[in-house]
């Protein structure tokens, strides 16, 4: 579904950034499985890039394209000019749009949307790119679009920097939609929940099949990450799970600030029922041994499996 976001054909090699950290990845194989073909992870100076949807995101432009330049030749893709790129979870923002009537034509829908984006967004439509992805109808039977945003004079910010060193970034999302590309899987009965760590708290994304199902950005102190998990946990179990209906079977848990261990039990507590971590070979991705972090790689290299 997320390979619809944009137009097609990808590279198979993608870049993640982070507040602390910046990874490059290719990766080989395909349907069956992947293996990553070149990584390189390259921690950033503190400050040096602060994830905002509404600030400059750069602070030093200098040591950030020398960051770049480091981090491409650490994965030996110093060559490479086509590049998928997975922005700092905090960068963008995630949302379903729903549409309460049938529109009247297409110019109608465009212009629906993007009210409703801007709603959603918390900016005028005309200061953003948003991709948007058709997706199957809610319980009411109402449109609905997956969609992503970015304000342009912070994408500008990072494009600046990609053309100076020749890339061309066709495939620009946020990190959690590159991760959850792991989680999609057409021929699920149940459903599977992302939840993506971040400085700021946490983003989640419940997959239902191949599409997603609800999407929630949750802003808090990593002391309040665990409780804010519990009731994102019991929020499905109330909204979906009642009456013996959808099932949450798996958990992928994405982000240095996150154990998935302590996840697990707390989605668990919260359902009365153990649920399923699912670890990097579980989601078709072959890592070197100890070299590099699904942590670090999981955003960019679902995005570079579009590639493959």
């Amino acid at each position: 579904m997320f390979s619809s976001l944009t137009k097609p054909n990808y590279p198979n090699a993608a870049l993640g950034l982070e507040s602390t950290f910046m990874t490059a990845v290719a990766l080989s194989g395909g349907r069956r499985g992947y293996s990553v073909k070149q990584a390189g992870s390259l921690e950033l100076a503190p400050g040096l890039v602060t994830p905002s949807f509404l600030e400059p995101n750069i602070v030093d432009h200098h040591e950030f394209a020398a960051c770049l330049r480091e981090v491409s030749e650490m994965a030996g893709l110093l060559r490479q000019k086509r590049w998928s790129i997975a922005l700092p979870s905090n960068t963008a923002r995630t949302a379903i749009l729903a549409l309460d009537s049938v529109p009247a034509s297409a110019k109608e829908a465009e212009d629906v949307l993007d009210w409703k984006a801007e709603q959603s967004f918390g900016a005028p439509a005309a200061e953003l790119r948003i991709a948007k992805q058709k997706i199957s109808p809610d319980a009411e039977g109402r449109q609905r679009y997956f969609a992503t945003a970015v304000r342009l004079q912070i994408i500008d910010e990072y494009e600046t920097h990609f053309e100076s060193l020749g890339w061309k970034a066709g495939l620009i999302l946020p990190r959690a939609v590159g991760e959850a590309n792991w989680l999609m899987d057409r021929k699920a009965t149940g459903d599977s929940l992302l939840i993506s760590g971040n400085s700021d708290g946490f983003t989640a994304l419940l997959m239902r099949g191949s599409e997603p199902a609800v999407v929630r950005s949750v802003t808090c102190a990593q002391s309040e990450v665990d409780d804010e998990i519990y009731r994102l946990v019991m929020f499905y179990n109330d909204r979906f799970g009642a009456g013996g209906g959808d099932v949450l079977e798996k958990l992928l848990v994405v982000g240095r600030s996150l154990i998935p261990a302590r996840v697990q039990t707390i989605a668990s507590d919260a359902l009365g029922r153990k649920v399923r971590v699912l670890s990097h070979d579980e989601v078709g991705l072959n890592l070197p041994d100890g070299s590099i972090s699904f942590n670090d790689v999981a955003g960019p290299a679902g995005l570079a499996a579009l590639g493959t």
